[in-house]
């Protein structure tokens, strides 16, 4: 089965060394996005809103790239640092979906690359 790299200018670039997506068969399963500006790859400024809408844009941005949408997407996994945030990532995070919702973990965490808020990563089904 070959194995193809997702890689989209329109998505903040991987800050280390593993691909933005790897499609392999029918699925692609793509990295964790923080809320990085795609161009100037700085941290959004706002709190855990404009963080949080930004994971959501970048994840948009990479699924285009891959020739997908939301209503694709089958898993998802939040990486909290704050589980207090979750009412207010929930909602941000919902207003992307629509129909089924894919399955999903929330989790907290100790610590996020850049000292973010939030992170999500995600499987696509494109078969």
């Amino acid at each position: 089965m070959p194995i193809e790299k997702i890689e989209t200018a329109a998505a903040p670039a991987a800050i280390g060394p593993y691909s933005q997506g790897v499609r392999a068969g029918d699925y692609v399963y793509f990295s964790g996005q923080i809320p990085l500006e795609p161009k100037s790859g700085t941290v959004v400024t706002g709190g855990i809103e404009a963080q949080a809408g930004q994971v959501m844009k970048n994840m948009e941005a990479v699924l285009k790239g891959a020739g997908l949408s939301f209503a694709q997407v089958v898993k998802t996994t939040i990486y909290l640092t704050d589980l207090n945030d979750f009412a207010v990532v929930n909602d941000i995070y919902g207003s992307f979906f629509a129909g089924v919702y894919p399955a999903r973990a929330t989790v907290q965490v100790a610590a996020l690359p850049k000292g973010v808020s939030v992170e999500i990563e995600w499987v696509a089904y494109c078969g």
